[in-house]
């Protein structure tokens, strides 16, 4: 059990955790919500004994393995699956020491400790997560220093699943994943068979994937039981009570002051008012609701309808190479009141499509017809670095109202979620969330006919991520949207399509038939050990040219052939300690042993043997 015991924690001179208490079972999955900045990382750093409290304790069983998320991303020359698969510490550390030991004594305890921990389809699971957060087979092979920032803190997440910690801590885990991914992970983290307490504002997260809330507010940890929407009610509820019940002790407050500024002076009553001053200092005052109102979000309205379709694409292909194009044959058109969410695997050419609807990227071929007059607005989150970190919102606003009055620009400033001294406040001092909402106030300061959201929830909590869903469905004009947030594209999107295969088609079906697709899709590539390692999933993922294929072929078989070198290497030693005289008789303890190891050994050459068969006939086939 995680206990948390009256703890107090102050950072920077503010107390953020103020004398609460709270326990954690085995086996809870736990969201961990508040607004941001109240400080939820902050705990997570005070369990992991990175931060000292004021007060208070933080007792976690001594056998349990506490893992979170990396900060930093992993680089370097090995693989993705090596990656992943050397984040067991234990499997690794005893694979590395049966390699050389001698001691059949020794031997016995390592293979009869792997086959314990399932070390032997350790490779098969790790595929298997790393299949399910978007990485093909071909990929899994692939150096880690090959990909992107974002794409190796999804192996960092990777890692942290595959090592299976008795207690994970996992802040914002989506935020580096599509879509398809995050249902992945939703999935994945309402089966996880141990306690896990995730940090997230994905409102479909967190109905789908914990069964408690732990709520940070006002400086007070507060457990619910049951999903987000449970604790929305349970917290409405208790809010009301709170609500009544402080006007109930702030009237009867008022009637004891009443009758001891009355009677205090005569002589007669004086027991009395004393009484009643006595009663007064005992009462202690309950916290009434203090209201954290959300500043709305806005888009200004355009000026004027343009006549229908305002983009019209027509067999267009587009890319950055116009021998290797991203999308081909793309035929689609927006109409004024649109709401497109897109969907599709990262990689397959969604930002594409929405550079290529924005006028920022041309096309290779075909045709495509705008509306006059389009003004499209465009917000994505790499945009934040081009925000001047020196500058202050008010700043960004003047440079696009140089003619206004003081008066008007401080007005707009205000209207997109900046008052008063927040206006003047430098970027580089702001959250996460709030730059969001500058680039959002930015992005569509002219009033666009259009607007593209790529992942605008990031940094955003639950409560802006509605004023968002709100502001997107007062908005007039059209709007395209890229989200792993399902509450969103659900709250928002009236079409869907599907980016994939090189191409885009609109998804006869809603989000749960998207979801099922996907997990069923995924789950498909993650068992199918007879299909060819490089196969991909219908509709998820891009074809490769046939030459392509072979590669990853070749070096399958070449892993499982090391494989079955390493494990018939494994059996030869224990072979050995078995032959040797009486051991059966004098050490019956230490024969089980290593008899049952043998046979986890040979489970597990049997399986590699099969791998490096289906591995070996697809190559055939490929040729």
């Amino acid at each position: 059990m995680l206990s948390i015991n009256d703890i107090s924690i102050r950072l920077a001179g503010r107390l953020l955790i103020d004398n609460s208490t709270v326990q954690i079972v085995p086996g809870a999955r736990v969201g961990f919500v508040g607004r941001n900045g109240v400080g939820k990382s902050t705990l997570f750093h005070a369990i992991r004994g990175e931060l000292p409290l004021e007060a208070g304790t933080i007792e976690i069983p001594p056998r349990w393995r506490v893992g979170s998320l990396a900060q930093e991303a992993p680089d370097g020359p090995e693989s993705l699956l090596e990656v992943v698969l050397k984040a067991d510490l234990e499997r690794d550390a005893l694979l590395r020491e049966a390699e050389t030991a001698t001691d059949p004594h020794r031997i016995a305890e390592i293979q009869t400790r792997l086959v314990d921990i399932d070390a032997h389809s350790a490779p098969a699971r790790a595929a298997s997560i790393l299949s399910g957060l978007g990485f093909s087979t071909a990929d899994q092979s692939r150096a880690c220093q090959e990909f992107s920032g974002g794409w190796r803190m999804r192996v960092a997440l990777a890692a942290t699943l595959f090592a299976a910690p008795d207690l994970l801590l996992l802040d914002e885990p989506t935020n580096y994943l599509d879509l398809e991914g995050t249902l992945w992970l939703e999935d994945h983290l309402a089966n996880y068979p141990r306690t896990v307490i995730v940090l997230s504002h994905d409102r479909d997260l967190l109905d789908t994937s914990v069964d408690q809330i732990l709520h940070l507010d006002r400086g007070k940890l507060t457990l619910y039981k049951g999903t987000y929407s449970s604790f929305e009610e349970q917290r409405a509820t208790r809010e009301m009570i709170e609500q009544k019940h402080a006007k109930k002790q702030a009237d009867e407050r008022k009637r004891l002051q009443a009758f001891v500024d009355r009677f205090k002076a005569k002589a007669s009553k004086a027991k009395q008012a004393q009484s009643r001053v006595k009663m007064l200092e005992k009462m202690k005052p309950v916290t009434a609701l203090v209201t954290q109102d959300v500043r709305e979000i806005s888009f200004p309205v355009p000026e004027k309808t343009l006549s229908p379709p305002i983009i019209a694409v027509d067999d267009v292909s587009v890319g950055y190479d116009a021998k290797k194009p991203v999308l081909n044959h793309v035929t689609l058109r927006l109409d004024n009141d649109d709401r497109i969410a897109l969907l599709g695997s990262n990689g397959n050419g969604k930002s594409t499509l929405v550079k290529l609807l924005a006028g920022k990227l041309p096309q290779f071929s075909g045709n495509i017809v705008r509306a006059a007059n389009l003004s499209v607005g465009y917000f994505a989150q790499h945009q934040t670095d081009e925000l001047d970190l020196e500058g202050s919102a008010y700043d960004h606003l003047r440079r696009l109202m140089p003619n206004e009055t003081e008066t008007k620009v401080r007005a707009r400033t205000g209207a997109i979620g900046f008052s008063g001294k927040a206006g003047d406040t430098k970027v580089s001092s702001l959250s996460g969330g709030e730059k969001a909402r500058l680039l959002l106030g930015l992005a569509t300061f002219y009033g666009p006919n259009m607007i593209i959201l790529d992942e605008p929830t990031n940094h955003l909590d639950i409560d802006s991520r509605a004023a968002l869903a709100e502001a997107i469905n007062d908005y007039p004009g059209a709007i395209i949207m890229v989200s792993h947030d399902r509450y969103l594209i659900e709250a928002c999107a009236d079409q869907l399509w599907v980016v994939a295969d090189k191409t885009v088609t609109p998804y006869d079906g809603d989000l749960d038939d998207y979801r099922r697709s996907v997990l069923t899709a995924r789950g498909m590539r993650m068992s199918g050990r007879d299909r060819p390692s490089s196969e991909r999933s219908k509709n998820l993922d891009k074809p490769q040219p046939k030459k392509e294929k072979k590669i990853p072929l070749k070096q399958k078989v070449s892993d499982a052939e090391a494989e079955m070198a390493r494990i018939n290497g494994i059996i030869a030693k224990i072979d050995t300690a078995l032959a040797l005289p009486d051991i059966f008789k004098r050490d019956p303890k230490q024969a089980a042993q290593l008899t049952k190891a043998r046979s986890g050994a040979v489970a597990a050459l049997q399986r590699a043997e099969e791998e490096w068969l289906a591995a070996s006939a697809s190559l055939e086939n490929a040729n």
